[in-house]
């Protein structure tokens, strides 16, 4: 046995100096290959039992969250130096094992060292990792001996081959050499570990701890900390997107975003890098953001564009390994033995350098680590772009918000910055930016890539390839041409989208009113109107769109023809396969940077256009220095100048800091005289400006004295509103100063300790420490989206009592009672709608809650009713701040509680007109007090008046509760979908949540693909199915056409060795040229079929998925047009209008692209698999565990991506409107000096939706990894399995072509799927809709069957009704009974909820009658078609509705009057003078929602509308509920007059109303209680109508 292993180990030559050691031991080559095993064996030794040990170890200790995780220094150099070593070891065992073949006998010491090195490599990393997760660098000595053992060992071999003259030439040597330097280094590495951590021969170890993040159990986001083979693949991704299956992804599962990426550090970055470039010489020039995103950004996007270059070139390697496998089956070898090169010296054959390569196994391995090598650079590339994306997507929005923060409130209010605009910042500027930032690297990888493609393809070609290239290039500018076109159809199908989701709004608004009048099909047919301009302009998007996918199709083939063509032109030869199939795959290479060039020249441009108006926003105005609010400092003219234009700068640089202490010493000390003590704010010759030249307050000298009430009075318009804002310091002062007193001397000593230097960027905090906060109700009432309870205490703590206080002082409590979550109902504009009275006092108690010394109240009492404004002047102002002794500053225009100020400020035409007490005015401006007692009288007239009638907010809160019974059903069930998933969450077993949430819709797509229509379905599938058939064919039949020629010539060597001669190589023999012409034509055909194909399929999916959008809107449409009041009142209107504008627009534009993409990559990678499975049989066997791998990569990842993608939707709604409501709140929020908490919340909210969004990119990552390894493992598979099968060239390189196209198109499988399955859930939000059930329109009379003038009395008979709304809710009338003569005028009263306005419903059949009948002069109107029934009544609604469009189309939408019928029923509605007035007349425009009407004045529009349609019959629904006596007197009077002849209902608001009817009908609870003349009514005492007219007197 002894004897045995070394004789092979050494192999069994004959030769006598096999293991004789005569000329010196190491001379011996055997024996030193012998020596070199010794350290790879000395490292497993040693470190098996440590990592045996120490995984026991760790298994027994708890995991700790992140272990002790860091990066011992060289961390990345180390990975990379080991990846390098593992690959030469590998060249070393190729090498090894090939020169053995060359050998009579085995040597087994050629490439056992090989082996064993790479397995010692391997270890030495796993134990590395190891040492450096458990954070116990002592144990690095063993690989440090390692590394110098291997590089002595090494070197000797080195030393003694350059002994024995064995240099370059020999591919041994170059692999020894690298193997010393890379052992070299790795010491090297080794030892700068030593140095840094002085874990050894040092005396004090460092000690180091992980970074700050991994210490912070909530930062989950591990790609800066794991190691780099984990970076590369995404490997610790596999826990969170595995874990998906089971559970899904929840904001807590994502954690927060480690310290580098918030937005708060790149925040910091990106402004320090905007402000450095403000120099001194010149402070007014703008900085540029370009050069301060590369200042701040610059270094990950270069890192970036090395990634994105080696992966280019890395892609090269394809095309030339298949020319080399090609070639190398092209020509056969034939060796002779003189190739046995035999060296005397070791006695052992050495290859040279240039064999490995023409060795076709080798070439495949190759060509897989070149491919695995390339997909990794890319991933890396594109990851760290995208991350660079997100910082400076984050950073920007800091940018900008910080900016809103400081606008000057000019700017807002003059309109140079609307509300879009930053909207528009916000939501699409920065994205663009985001957007450009990870195509960038593209910009100056593609030309590198294109031009060495070129210089390749000319190589393999010569001159007729760079006709193929030109093709390409020459029709690049035609994509972009195509691009620039698709974003302007984009714009104009934006435009209609947005007109059509205005008319949906109100149509669904209106929904009632255009059921009771019969106009629903006008309102519709006006929106399918709409629409059809948007389909027009889709249908222009649908064309280009597939104009682009047809080029992008169609390129690589018309390049291919051409090239072949022109090459047979040139040579009349035909290309062999090795370089046919080169240039095949070339050109699937080039096509990729030319279709995307032009996106990423488009975004450039977007991009050029969004810094620009980012600059411009960055530049314009701020508010004035906030200096003045801390001390006394007077804002002087020149003063006010010099801050304007440079806040930024000022705030920032240090010397300001020390000015404003200067300033404030003196000033403190001045004002000591007594007059000062007790005045909170003074000013004086204050003249303000809003920033337009125009004085809007002149020569202002005031003072609010402290702890007491002042009210401003004046005129609407004479500047009470901008003095409050004067003194807060949103106005410019042109002239004079605010003061604002000081705090108690004993308070401000501890404050004063606060130090300047202390206080980086936020002067929000120096100020509030000296101006207090001013708690501040602005005239507009300011609401946040978040609860009622966090609106009103707004950031201070909470405190119940004071809390209760002012809820009661608002009486805010019977509003809170009506809201379904109570005071944590979430309110503001995703909230619920509130009405402007309850928003008002929300925002008043915002200010009586606050804990501030000074109360500023914009006319708090403009929406409320008067009994409202008595309890809170009486109980908040009063009682609540009085008795704080607060000092509150009240603008009003209810003068009759001017007795309670103790200061008053009278103003006119922006200046002060009189101050003092009530008193001094009395005695000194008599005329003054006697103009403000004839108002007095006059608001105390109207004050009687109102106590008559039936409060505001009683209807306010009526409409409230209406809103909610009707919602409180729906709410169950909001969404279909969420409720099948609750369900079965509640299951224990996760089996059933997992198949559920990994089923792909399948139902869904076929219910989009039939509403396509079944013969655009058909030509899709067919035209699909038959395209990549016949580019299969035109790929078979070029392996045909170069087979034929390998076949016949000569293997002649000059082919290999030149190819700028081979024309007339393949001219000297002639092969068959009527074969090659059959196939040449053939070839010709089948290119252009396909050509015309892949326009057909491209027109096909694009029209196919209109047809589908078409039709799934109109019938969504019509559905819901025509659904039952009922539905209306059950299904909250968001949920509608979203299926119309999200939804909608999901299908629209979304779902065909998707669709093409999904359907074109699937046939692309089975065309492939069928074509390497006809090729190459045997490769079907490791295909199939593939495919096992890529079906569990698929499923986990769509799960995973569909959650991550709903979070990234999710977090960015609330990050978007925070921006807006704080842009609409900027005064309120800089009077309470709230400024840092909002910043705060804006960065939070920014964080976790880049936390979203980074989480999503990496899983896509993930994916693109995974799935890029399986497609390079399908190549090497294809590579070898078809080396080893003997088949012709040519197949080979067509099997090695389609391999390669796989890897392209596998991961577009599965995020095409993934994508498409999220936008399926649009399609069954659509459908849900689409089962409602229509009202039944059709009667079982004719229409024509009706009398055309019916119902000509007005007799109404109601015979044994009963009511309900739906068949599952209890009747709301029961078996009622009446008869109403013709022409008369009934009054019906009742409490709410009595079945009064159900009576009303159900004269036009809205409601469901399920027993009894209404019989109006002889027809029962349930035989009636509704059509005809509801056109023929007419009828007053409680709410007045008008639609956006000329009066004329609000009175008459049908244009059946003449305009003197108009003009009759506007004089009747006392309306005439007024529209006449109105630019237009009749044709003059009506606002949406009628807005531009005062209610009363829509009121009145309405009842010309109703005296429009001459129908004998009125149903008036509380109609005088929400107008002022004025009008009500108007209606009145008009409804006894112009309605004599007519029968009108009335039903009762105000019950004296119906004093003065013929017939009085009092309900309670669905039944009639009195039925009688209002006279004989009133006389029963203990009547209930008799209490109700008590109760109204």
């Amino acid at each position: 046995m002894a004897g045995g292993l070394p004789l092979s180990f050494c192999g069994n030559n004959k030769v006598p100096n096999a293991y004789s050691v005569e000329k010196g031991v190491l001379n011996n080559g055997c024996l030193v290959d012998a020596l070199n095993l010794v350290p790879h064996v000395f490292l497993l030794f040693i470190t098996f039992p440590i990592l045996f040990i120490g995984w026991g170890s760790q298994s027994s200790k708890v995991q700790i969250h992140h272990n002790t995780w860091l990066h011992f220094p060289g961390h990345n150099m180390r990975w990379i130096l080991t990846f390098l070593l593992l690959f030469v070891h590998v060249c070393e065992f190729a090498e090894g094992i090939v020169s053995n073949t060359m050998m009579s006998t085995n040597h087994l010491h050629l490439f056992m060292p090989a082996f064993m090195g790479f397995i010692a490599a391997t270890t030495s990393v796993v134990y590395y990792h190891n040492i450096e997760t458990s954070n116990f660098p002592k144990l690095l000595l063993v690989l440090f001996i390692y590394w110098v053992l291997a590089f002595i060992t090494k070197s000797i071999k080195l030393w003694k081959f350059a002994e024995f003259g064995i240099r370059f030439k020999y591919l041994r040597f170059c692999i020894t050499a690298l193997l010393v330097v890379l052992y070299g280094l790795l010491m090297a590495v080794e030892i700068n570990v030593i140095r840094v951590r002085k874990y050894m021969f040092f005396t004090n170890p460092q000690k180091v701890k992980p970074p700050e993040d991994l210490q912070d159990l909530g930062v989950r986001f591990l790609q800066p900390f794991v190691n780099l083979l984990s970076k590369a693949t995404y490997w610790w991704m596999n826990p969170l997107i595995i874990g998906a299956h089971k559970r899904p992804i929840e904001l807590k599962k994502i954690g927060k975003l480690p310290i580098a990426m918030r937005a708060l550090t790149n925040y910091l970055r990106l402004k320090d890098a905007y402000e450095d470039q403000r120099t001194g010489e010149d402070p007014d020039r703008a900085p540029s953001i370009w050069r301060s995103m590369y200042r701040a950004f610059g270094r990950p996007i270069l890192l970036s564009s090395t990634f994105r270059y080696l992966a280019d070139l890395l892609g090269f390697a394809g095309p030339l390994c298949i020319y080399g496998i090609v070639r190398n089956l092209e020509v056969p070898k034939n060796f002779t033995s003189t190739d046995k090169e035999v060296d005397n010296d070791f006695g052992v054959y050495f290859m040279h350098t240039t064999e490995l390569m023409e060795n076709s196994s080798v070439l495949a391995v190759l060509l897989f680590l070149a491919l695995v090598l390339q997909r990794t650079f890319l991933q890396a590339s594109y990851y760290v772009t995208i991350e660079t994306g997100i910082n400076l997507r984050g950073a920007l929005l800091a940018m900008i918000y910080n900016k809103i923060l400081r606008l000057s409130t000019s700017n807002m209010s003059m309109g140079e910055m609307t509300l879009g605009q930053i909207n528009n910042l916000v939501a699409i500027e920065t994205n663009q930016l985001m957007w450009f930032l990870f195509l960038c690297p593209n910009l100056w990888a593609m030309p590198v890539q294109i031009v060495m493609g070129v210089i390749l393809l000319y190589n393999f070609l010569s001159w007729s390839a760079l006709v193929g290239a030109s093709v390409i290039v020459l029709l690049a500018p035609v994509q972009y041409l195509i691009a620039t076109k698709l974003a302007e159809t984009q714009k104009s199908t934006l435009e209609h989208s947005t007109d059509r989701l205005k008319q949906t709004t109100e149509i669904l608004k209106g929904i009632k009113l255009l059921k009771l009048y019969a106009w629903e099909d006008i309102f519709c047919d006006s929106v399918e109107q709409t629409r059809g301009k948007e389909l027009t302009s889709l249908r222009t998007f649908a064309f280009y769109t597939s104009m682009s996918i047809f080029m992008n199709a169609a390129i690589p083939i018309a390049a291919v023809l051409a090239t072949f063509g022109v090459h047979h032109f040139l040579t009349s030869s035909i290309p062999s396969p090795s370089h046919a199939f080169a240039a095949l795959a070339l050109f699937h290479i080039l096509v990729t940077p030319l279709f995307l060039l032009s996106t990423v020249v488009r975004f450039a441009v977007k991009a050029l256009v969004s810094v620009q108006k980012l600059g411009e926003f960055l530049q314009s105005d701020e508010i004035g220095d906030d200096s003045w609010r801390n001390g006394d400092i007077s804002v002087s003219l020149d003063v006010g100048k010099k801050h304007l234009g440079m806040t930024t700068a000022i705030n920032r640089k240090g010397p300001k800091r020390y000015q404003m202490d200067h300033y404030e010493q003196p000033s403190r000390r001045a004002m000591r005289p007594m007059e000062t003590e007790n005045v909170a704010v003074k000013v004086s010759g204050g003249s303000f400006t809003w920033g337009n030249n125009q004085l809007t307050l002149s020569d202002i000298n005031i003072r609010i004295p402290t702890g007491q009430l002042t009210m401003i009075v004046g005129q609407v318009g004479c500047g009470k509103s901008s003095l409050l804002l004067a003194m807060l310091g949103e106005m410019q002062a042109i002239d004079g100063r605010v003061h604002w007193s000081k705090l108690p001397d004993c308070e401000m000593s501890h404050e004063g300790s606060f130090s300047w230097s202390e206080i980086e960027d936020s002067e929000e905090d120096v100020g509030s420490k000296n101006r207090n906060s001013v708690a501040y109700a602005a005239q507009k009432s300011w609401l946040l989206n978040a609860t009622v309870e966090e609106n009103i205490t707004f950031g201070s703590p909470f405190n119940k009592q004071r809390y209760k206080a002012v809820i009661d002082a608002c009486s805010l409590q019977p509003d809170i009672d009506l809201l379904p979550f109570g005071d944590q109902t979430e309110i503001g504009e995703r909230g619920i709608n509130l009405s402007g009275g309850q928003r008002q006092r929300i925002c008043v108690g915002r200010a009586l809650y606050q804990n501030t010394n000074i109360v500023f109240l914009d006319d708090p009492f403009s929406a409320l009713d008067i009994h409202l404004s008595d309890h809170l002047m009486q109980e908040g102002i009063l009682k609540f701040l009085q008795d704080d002794k607060r000092t509150v500053v009240l603008v009003t225009h209810k003068l009759q509680y001017l007795i309670h100020a103790d200061w008053i400020i009278a103003m006119k035409d922006g200046s002060v007109l009189r101050e003092g007490t009530l008193k001094d005015i009395q005695t000194h401006d008599t005329e003054l007090y006697d103009h403000w007692k004839t108002l007095m009288n006059r608001q105390d007239q109207e004050l009687e008046k109102d106590i008559q009638q039936d409060s505001q907010t009683l209807l306010e809160r009526k409409t409230l509760r209406r809103a909610f019974y009707s919602r409180e059903p729906k709410n169950q069930m909001d969404d279909e979908d969420e409720e099948e998933e609750e369900e079965d969450d509640d299951d224990d077993d996760f089996s059933t949540t997992t198949s559920r949430r990994s089923k792909i819709p399948w139902k869904m797509c076929w219910c989009y693909l039939s509403s396509g229509g079944f013969f655009m379905v058909f030509l899709m599938v067919s035209s699909k199915l038959l395209k990549h058939s016949v580019i299969v064919a035109i790929d078979y039949c070029l392996a045909l056409l170069t087979s034929t020629d390998s076949n016949h010539t000569e293997p002649d060597m000059q082919n290999r060795s030149s190819f700028t001669n081979s024309s007339s190589d393949f001219t000297d023999v002639p092969p068959q040229p009527e074969q090659d012409l059959y196939y040449l034509h053939v070839f010709f055909v089948l290119c252009a079929a396909g050509i015309t194909l892949c326009l057909i399929t491209s027109l096909s999916v694009e029209f196919l998925g209109l047809s589908a959008a078409t039709n799934l809107h109109h019938n969504l449409l019509n559905k819901i047009i025509h659904a039952p009041i009922r539905f209306f009142d059950v299904t909250p209107l968001g949920q509608i209008l979203n299926r119309f504008s999200a939804d909608t627009n999901i299908i629209d534009q979304h779902i065909p692209p998707t669709l093409e993409s999904l359907t074109r990559s699937t046939l692309l990678c089975l065309s492939a698999i069928g074509v390497i499975s006809r090729i190459t049989p045997y490769s079907l066997a490791v295909l199939v565990p593939l495919a096992v791998a890529f079906y569990f990569i698929q499923k986990y990842f769509r799960v995973a991506s569909k959650d991550l993608q709903d979070l990234d939707d999710s977090t960015q709604l609330p990050l978007l409107c925070h921006f807006s409501e704080t842009a609409e709140g900027l005064t309120t929020i800089r009077a309470f000096r709230h400024e840092a908490k909002f910043k705060q919340r804006m960065l939070e909210l920014t964080d976790t939706n880049n936390t979203a969004y980074l989480f999503l990119s990496a899983a896509n990552r993930w994916l693109e990894v995974r799935t890029d390894y399986l497609g390079a493992v399908i190549v090497l598979t294809v590579a070898v399995a078809s080396v080893w099968s003997g088949q012709t060239a040519a197949l080979v390189g067509l099997g090695l072509t389609y391999a390669l196209t796989i890897t392209n198109y596998l991961n577009w499988v599965v995020r095409n799927l993934a994508d498409l399955e999220v936008q399926m859930a649009a399609v069954k939000k659509v459908n849900s809709f689409l089962g409602t059930e229509s009202e039944n329109y059709e009667g079982s009379m004719d229409a024509s069957q009706v009398p055309e003038n019916w119902p000509h009395d007005g007799e109404i008979k109601i015979q044994d009704l009963c009511v309900r709304y739906d068949p599952m809710l209890k009747p709301v009338l029961k078996h009622v009974n009446a008869f109403i003569k013709p022409g008369q005028k009934v009054g019906i009263c009742g409490r709410t909820g009595s079945g009064k306005s159900s009576l009303s419903l159900a004269f036009f059949n809205m409601v469901d009658i399920f027993e009894g009948k209404i019989v109006i002069d002889g027809i029962d109107i349930c035989k009636l078609p509704l059509q005809t029934l509801r056109s023929r009544l007419s009828i007053i609604l409680q709410d007045p509705v008008l639609f956006s469009g000329s009066i004329r189309f609000n009175l008459d939408p049908e244009r059946k009057c003449t305009d003197d019928r108009l003009w009759e029923a506007l004089e009747i509605a006392q309306l005439k003078n007024m529209v006449k007035a109105l630019p237009g007349g009749l044709d003059a425009m009506v606002t949406e929602g009628g807005e531009n009407f005062s209610v009363g004045q829509r009121q009145l529009f309405c009842l010309a509308r109703a005296f429009v349609r001459k129908s004998s019959i009125l149903i008036m629904d509380e109609a005088t509920a929400s107008i002022d006596m004025a009008t009500e007197n108007i209606l009145q009077k008009v409804v006894m007059t112009a309605f004599a002849d007519r029968t009108v209902v009335t039903i009762a608001h105000r019950v004296h109303t119906i004093l003065t009817a013929d017939l009085v009908i009092v309900m309670k609870r669905g039944n009639i209680l009195e039925y009688d003349k209002p006279e004989t009514l009133l006389e029963q005492e203990d009547g209930m109508f008799a209490s109700f007219v008590r109760a109204d007197m």
